[in-house]
């Protein structure tokens, strides 16, 4: 096989209480990317299409990535890689983890899987660090793994796979203003009283052991963010007024995806689900500002092979 084309997913960071550790993955929205064997040594990127990023592999993300990766193999080839890009940049929904992975995966399965996920993750966060000016793998994970992750660790890097609720569905609206990720990490404080540390761990542990149970009274008490959320949410116009109105529609929680402007909820059926895309509709609809929004599935495959 000398050519692959895959879709990598979109994903949803953080999830209220799990600030860069926990992460799930989304199934109605994502890149397409087409990966190839070339004869020319190197990674070459040759085709983007969507949004404006460069074609210079050390300066895209993608290409950051599978440099990585192709530093750690010994090959007398090279790889090709286009983009098609429908993860807007800065949207708070994974854009830059879908390219980081989508680039290393494809890669990976042309080679005949010589890495295993944990090691294309540690590629993939090279690619990550670009866009975000860190190593983080909240968004990583997920979109290599499927489901729900949590990041254990990153040195060592440490993946656990938490097991997704049967009836569990996600709502995101994506206002079309884009927040860096790099500037909001900046305005996050450098320090927390204990009390909210205390409060966060306990509904991230809750959470985690929720999701095992499938206890959804549980994950509705679980999702609460003290100490992010109160400084992102001001840079979110309505972050308020959605999330109320997602929970007044029946959402189980509601939250910042990653770094924002994205705003998640969950909910259990699709059919509540539903009623909460029509109650955030309800409330951008009369600000002025464009938005997307998706109701999806827990995604449990994560990036794939399609024809």
């Amino acid at each position: 096989m000398n050519e692959i084309k895959i879709f990598s997913p979109a994903t949803v960071a953080n999830v209220a209480c799990g600030f860069d550790v926990l992460g799930f993955c989304l199934d109605s929205v994502g890149d397409d990317m087409v990966i190839r064997k070339t004869d020319k040594k190197g990674i070459h990127i040759t085709r983007i299409e969507g949004f404006n990023l460069p074609y210079e592999a050390e300066l895209n993300v993608a290409g950051v990535s599978a440099l990585a990766m192709y530093d750690a193999i010994d090959v007398d080839f090279g790889f090709e890689i286009e983009i098609y890009k429908n993860i807007k940049p800065g949207s708070g929904i994974g854009s830059s983890a879908a390219s980081a992975v989508g680039s290393v995966f494809g890669m990976n399965e042309l080679l005949n899987r010589p890495f295993s996920k944990t090691q294309l993750t540690e590629f993939a966060i090279k690619g990550e660090a670009l866009a975000s000016k860190c190593e983080h793998a909240d968004n990583l994970a997920p979109a290599l793994f499927g489901g729900f992750t949590l990041v254990k660790s990153i040195s060592p890097l440490r993946i656990l796979e938490i097991p997704s609720p049967d009836d569990l569905y996600a709502t995101i609206i994506h206002p079309q203003i884009e927040i860096k990720t790099s500037e909001s990490r900046a305005i996050l404080p450098k320090e927390v009283p204990l009390s909210e540390a205390i409060e966060q761990w306990a509904n991230l542990g809750s959470l985690v052991h929720a999701l095992h149970t499938s206890d959804y009274d549980l994950i509705s008490n679980s999702l609460t963010d003290v100490i992010v959320e109160p400084h992102r949410g001001k840079l979110i116009p309505e972050f308020n007024a959605v999330k109320t109105a997602a929970l007044k529609a029946g959402a189980l929680g509601a939250g910042i995806s990653g770094s924002g402007p994205s705003i998640f909820s969950l909910s259990k059926s699709s059919e509540t689900a539903i009623k909460v895309k029509d109650a955030m509709e309800s409330i951008y609809s009369k600000t002025g500002i464009a938005f997307e929004i998706h109701v999806s599935k827990i995604n449990t495959n994560g990036v794939k092979i399609i024809n």
